[in-house]
C-alpha cells in the first residue's frame, strides 16, 4: 500500500494534484495548514481514502488535533506537530510515540522534510508541499509487516 503524505499546502493546490498524479497512491493524508486544501483535494480524488488533521493556521477547534489510525497492525499518529513543539525538538513527539506504542509518527509544521527512526517508531515530516521554491511531500509504503517512508522533492 502506498500512502501520499502532504502537509503545509498553504493554498498550493497545483503542487498537491501533481503529487497525487505522480505517485498514484492508494490513500492520502493531509497534516494541516490548510484544511480547505485537503477538502478540495479529496473532492478532486474522491475514490482515494483520505484523512486529515488541522494545523496551527486552520483554527478548527471542532476537529481533533491528532488522529490515531491503524494500517494493518501498525499504529500511526497523524498530527500537524505544533502541539508537540516540533520546531524546537522531537523530544515530546518521541515520548508520545513511545507512550502510545506508535509504529509511525507523521507530522508537518516545520516545512523541513525528515525521515528518522527513533526506537521502534518511524518519524516522517513530508516538508511543505505548498512551498514554491522547494516543495516536498512524503510517501509511506506498507508491504506486509514492512513500513517505509521517504520524502520527495516536487
Amino acid at each position: 500500500m502506498k500512502i501520499l503524505v502532504l502537509s503545509d499546502s498553504h493554498g498550493n493546490m497545483d503542487n498537491m494534484v501533481q503529487a497525487v498524479e505522480r505517485e498514484q497512491p492508494a490513500m492520502i493524508f493531509h497534516l494541516g495548514d490548510c484544511w480547505r486544501d485537503g477538502t478540495r483535494l479529496h473532492k478532486w480524488f474522491p475514490e482515494l481514502p483520505f484523512e486529515q488533521v488541522p494545523g496551527n493556521c486552520d483554527f478548527r477547534s471542532s476537529e481533533a488535533a491528532e488522529k490515531l489510525l491503524f494500517l494493518g497492525n501498525k499504529r500511526v499518529l497523524l498530527c500537524h506537530g505544533h502541539t508537540y513543539g516540533v520546531k524546537q525538538s522531537l523530544m515530546a513527539a518521541g515520548l508520545a510515540a513511545e507512550e502510545q506504542n506508535l509504529d509511525l509518527f507523521l507530522f508537518g509544521h516545520t516545512h523541513r522534510p525528515l525521515v528518522d527512526m527513533r526506537g521502534k517508531t518511524l518519524f516522517l515530516n513530508p516538508g511543505s508541499v505548498g512551498e514554491y521554491a522547494r516543495p516536498a511531500y512524503g510517501v509511506v509504503t506498507l508491504e506486509g509487516e514492512k513500513l517505509n517512508a521517504r520524502t520527495v522533492l516536487l
